[in-house]
């Protein structure tokens, strides 16, 4: 396997390449091969960006007929066919139907595009330049994005100063017992705590990055009317955890909660090309023309994908065949939690974004080389790299599912055997 060129010209902030040692080809469905076509099923998905798995046929069928007519690329913000198909599937098929009335923004094509125009928007709304964010939140790299995410060593890259930041905790943190809602809605109304009303409250409702941590509907519920409550705009960042990841196609649907903005990106155009959109409730979409800009906002090839995506959501059956396949995953860990729990603390996320919450780092960092090694392909999440994240396609099939969890049953097993 020829890894020489990466070594010696790729910069040495790779990750990736480092923790999966081998040379990918090809790949289609749940399944990616390498150089010496050894098979692997994929977990880890383009870090969320893969929900619908690799090359769906009818994700694909349309881009290649797109890419074969001549058609359009790259058009800014300009009108296309391609654009106008989207706008059109996407409010047919998916806000339509969950009763959500938005105006679509097309910011640069990334996930922190769309947070940095949400945050930019909460602020010339409501003239305040403070955003209420949580413990162990992540939203980007880029300077704005980077200030409200919650790691450390995230917020302390490029060496720059980030402030307008109110740091408070998320459900569940520090633990169960403390009501941090509450605790938001007293800091907010009370004029001697000395925290400021914020423009907006941004928030994950399952938090990838940060361990895997799931808010309930309760807490979501009250973090909404406290927003409404205290005019503070409400953002949601369904980066990772939306396009379908948690079984429904927002993972805020649960909670019967309709937020003022919605971040989305990821597997938004669910073949890996870039595309990011902003959802705003139409008495905040104050913007001038041309005062939030991206020269890649016009990916009329994600366009074409996203539609072809969003023509899945009006299928019945492929919507029951996601939900039903989230019930069988969260089944097969409840066993994996009972048969080791020497090793697994405790399950985390929801639906089809899960973690098993370790006894240790070590245990992740073995399990997660064992895997590899047996054809598995999975990663850690959290502050201290102690959980397994679980992210299979949303469209893997009931074999793909039981090879993998065996997989991950015999991995945690070794674990077991070497102590």
């Amino acid at each position: 396997m020829n890894t020489d060129a990466f070594s010696a010209y790729e910069s040495n902030v790779r990750r990736y390449g480092r923790s999966f040692p081998t040379v990918f080809t090809k790949a289609l469905g749940a399944t990616i091969w390498d150089e010496a076509g050894k098979n692997y099923l994929d977990f880890l998905v383009g870090s969320g960006a893969l929900n619908y798995g690799h090359n769906h046929p009818n994700i694909v069928a349309p881009a290649i007929e797109y890419l074969a007519g001549g058609n359009i690329l790259l058009s800014l913000d300009m009108y296309t066919v391609a654009k106008r198909e989207f706008i059109e599937a996407f409010v047919e098929a998916v806000l339509k139907p969950r009763d959500l009335a938005y105006k679509i923004q097309f910011p640069g094509p990334t996930g922190t595009n769309a947070n940095e125009a949400a945050l930019a928007l909460a602020r010339k709304v409501t003239g305040r330049s403070s955003v209420m964010a949580f413990t162990n939140a992540f939203h980007g790299m880029s300077l704005g994005s980077l200030a409200v995410s919650g790691a450390a060593s995230t917020r302390e890259l490029g060496g720059v100063a980030r402030h307008d930041v109110i740091r408070v905790p998320y459900d569940g943190y520090p633990n169960q017992s403390f009501d941090s809602a509450s605790y938001i809605d007293h800091v907010l109304g009370d004029p001697g705590s000395g925290i400021e009303k914020p423009a907006a409250i941004i928030l994950e409702t399952i938090q990838a990055e940060g361990g895997m941590n799931a808010a309930s509907a309760a807490w979501l519920e009250a973090i909404q009317r406290i927003c409404r409550k205290h005019d503070v705009v409400l953002i949601i960042d369904d980066i990772q955890a939306g396009a379908g990841r948690t079984g429904d196609f927002f993972s805020f649907e649960f909670a019967k909660i309709k937020p003022d903005i919605v971040c989305l990106s990821k597997s938004l155009s669910a073949s890996g090309n870039p595309l990011s959109i902003v959802l705003i409730r139409p008495e905040l979409d104050i913007w001038n023309p041309g005062e939030h800009s991206g020269t890649f906002r016009g990916n009329n090839l994600a366009f074409v994908t996203a539609t072809a995506m969003c023509k899945l959501w009006s299928d019945r059956v492929f919507v029951a065949a996601v939900a039903k396949t989230a019930v069988k995953l969260q089944e097969h860990l409840d066993r994996l939690i009972k048969k080791f729990p020497n090793c697994i603390e405790q399950k985390r996320g929801r639906g089809l974004m899960a973690g098993l919450k370790c006894r240790s780092q070590s245990v992740v960092g073995r399990v997660h080389d064992v895997a590899f090694e047996n054809g598995l392909l999975i990663e850690s999440s959290g502050p201290n790299r102690d959980v397994i994240k679980i992210l299979p396609p949303i469209t893997i099939t009931d074999g793909e599912l039981e090879r993998a969890i065996t997989i991950l049953d015999n991995a945690l097993q070794e674990q077991v055997n070497g102590d």
